[in-house]
């Protein structure tokens, strides 16, 4: 994959990555919005250092370690990938409160078209803020979002750094053990 150059970056500031999604999914990953070299690359969650791929295939959603460049093979895996925000920026702490209130919105309809079993939001703060939820915890949560079931896990970005790859390797888990249960409840 191209290591995006500095200019790459600055110029990838509001930019956005086409959603990784489709019909009949397992579970829809959301992230909070992409990240400059993710916006630089079109690739969600592109940037080296960043853990969800690492967390996904340990927690026992892929049979490889993918890499960015691979997103799509997640559709034949039945996951799929968006964000809440669809603009670039260095820091998810750069988005505002409206704007994930808005991203909210778009991620309900998103849901009412394509029905995937699971939404899986990767960041507690985001969820709080985009869909007004008071105190949670990570995990299973207890109202659906446009008729789906919602676990929200940790946010997988380095700068997350109080959650160690092992930790969220073991909430990617999670979340793939209620998703077999889910299924067999289909």
């Amino acid at each position: 994959m191209h290591r995006p150059t500095p200019q790459e970056l600055a110029a990838a500031h509001g930019r956005g990555i086409p959603d990784v999604i489709g019909p009949g999914l397992t579970v829809l990953f959301c992230g909070i919005n992409p990240g400059l070299w993710s916006a630089a690359t079109g690739f969600h969650f592109a940037r080296p250092g960043n853990r969800f791929w690492p967390a996904l295939h340990r927690g026992g959603f892929t049979p490889r370690l993918l890499r960015p460049h691979q997103q799509r093979e997640l559709l034949d895996l039945g996951l799929g990938l968006t964000n809440l925000v669809d603009r670039g920026t260095a820091r998810a702490d750069e988005l505002t409160r409206p704007e994930l209130q808005a991203g909210g919105r778009r991620l309900v309809a998103k849901l009412r078209r394509h029905r995937p079993g699971w939404l899986a939001v990767l960041g507690v703060g985001a969820y709080q803020m985009a869909f007004g939820a008071r105190s949670l915890r990570a995990g299973a949560q207890p109202d659906p979002i446009g008729g789906v079931r919602v676990w929200v896990l940790p946010n997988p970005s380095g700068l997350n750094a109080h959650y160690r790859l092992d930790d969220l390797a073991a909430a990617f888990a999670e979340l793939r053990r209620a998703t077999q249960g889910s299924t067999e409840e289909r």
